[in-house]
């Protein structure tokens, strides 16, 4: 009976032991960090155009041209005036009689009314400006579509580099496995060996420079993009690909000419110039001022009524007249220059994409399966006996240039692209 009571109790302790056990171990939570936001090149130019910080400083600039719009269509205001005489000071003299008549007050009311269609005037050349700042940001978006779209390439540039390092890094290690077993077997020596196995320094290096080309490279996007739009562990979704274009250089610059904020901007800046032109003019005209005053002097009560205006006698306006005159033949002349800039752009974008296109070209004629080739032939003999350890280390490095130099020819000639949209201003090619 004692020993059944002895065991119950030592079973029922270390049921408490194990409860007690489980309830203060520490409770672990499998933390998994959040999947990786995959955008592509369209994403990423929605996200900069939405949260670049330097484009939406300058979209501020219309929100305070058309403030100025409300200013310039705003009427002089009227002027009330009052004024009390020989008021009364003692308390005997403060009678309702006294004040009849001894005391002298006028009250009345100025306005000015404004000539020369000023206010029209005004309005005009303040919209003209908020369109010409209109323009001038859609210029701003331009130039920010491009960077993007540049720096989107090399992010894949840098990733489709990275990959190759990998690869190639990863084949290269089977060779010094192989070599190492030759070497232990007799098959080469141990120069041969250990200037195989040196060898893959370089490897190793390529795949450490390609990390750290792929994070910066992130980086710079990032900071187009905005570092609020997209997370620490953004990727892009794309490949260095060569996709022939067949434009024509013609139609590319009457696109330009049509579609260019800057260009747009400067032939408005025409019409801005001209409009403070017409402003300056109206200015010039001498405002009419007209006042109504109701006068109480000794019980009599009266009204008056009086208008006064400037005689222009020496200032007319006419140096602001001279000077926004001349601004017109500056803003021409400005405008003629923006159509320079323009086709300078087209021709330099689009002989630029013509030579990209040829290198690339050359690269997708066999060049690129002919380093591989002569790779793969060169550590075929080797292993066998039939080539020399340099002949096969340089067809290595024949090979790896090529393929970097092929992902370089692809990456210059999509940003090639690139820069034949900047250059017409707009995304979509003939």
């Amino acid at each position: 009976m004692l020993d059944t009571y002895s065991q119950r109790l030592s079973n029922s302790a270390t049921f408490i032991l194990l409860m007690g056990a489980v309830l203060l171990a520490p409770i672990t939570v499998s933390a998994q960090a959040p999947p990786a936001v995959k955008i592509d090149l369209d994403q990423a130019i929605q996200l900069a155009l939405k949260h670049n910080h330097n484009l939406l400083a300058a979209r501020s600039g219309i929100q305070q041209s058309q403030a100025e719009e409300i200013t310039a269509a705003i009427r002089p205001n009227p002027v009330f005036t009052y004024d009390d005489l020989y008021v009364p000071i003692t308390p005997n003299d403060f009678t309702a009689s006294e004040i009849n008549q001894v005391t002298e007050f006028d009250v009345g009311a100025a306005f000015t009314w404004e000539r020369g269609h000023k206010r029209d005037a005004r309005i005009e050349a303040a919209k003209d400006n908020t369109t010409v700042t209109r323009t001038q940001v859609f210029d701003n978006e331009r130039t920010l579509k491009f960077n993007v779209a540049q720096q989107f390439v090399n992010v894949l540039l840098a990733k489709s580099t990275l990959d190759f390092a990998r690869q190639d890094l990863d084949s290269f290690t089977k060779t010094v496995d192989i070599s190492e077993s030759e070497y232990k077997a007799g098959a080469i020596s141990e120069g041969d060996y250990l200037k195989i196995k040196l060898q893959l320094l370089q490897f190793q290096t390529d795949v450490s420079s390609a990390q750290l080309a792929l994070v910066q490279a992130l980086a710079d996007m990032r900071q187009f993009l905005g570092y609020d739009a997209v997370p620490d562990n953004y990727d892009v979704v794309g490949d260095l690909a060569y996709t022939p274009l067949h434009l024509n250089r013609q139609d590319l610059e009457l696109i330009a000419m049509q579609h260019r904020p800057d260009l747009l901007a400067a032939r408005q800046g025409v019409t801005s110039a001209d409009s403070q032109y017409k402003l300056a003019k109206a200015n010039g005209k001498r405002d009419l001022t007209t006042a109504f005053t109701y006068t109480h002097v000794s019980g009599i009560n009266s009204a008056g009524f009086t208008a006064s205006i400037e005689i222009p006698v020496w200032d007319r306006n006419q140096g602001e007249i001279a000077r926004t005159n001349y601004a017109i033949g500056g803003a021409q002349e400005t405008e003629k220059a923006a159509e320079d800039q323009v086709m300078t752009d087209v021709i330099t974008a689009y002989e630029g994409l013509h030579t990209a296109d040829q290198v690339a070209s050359l690269y997708e004629s066999g060049y690129l399966k002919q380093a591989q080739d002569s790779r793969d032939i060169s550590e075929y003999a080797y292993k066998r006996g039939a080539a020399s350890l340099l002949d096969f280390l340089d067809a290595e490095r024949s090979y790896r240039a090529t393929e970097l130099a092929y992902r370089q020819a692809l990456a210059n000639y999509m940003v090639a692209v690139e820069q034949v949209r900047e250059a017409v201003g707009v995304r979509s090619l003939p």
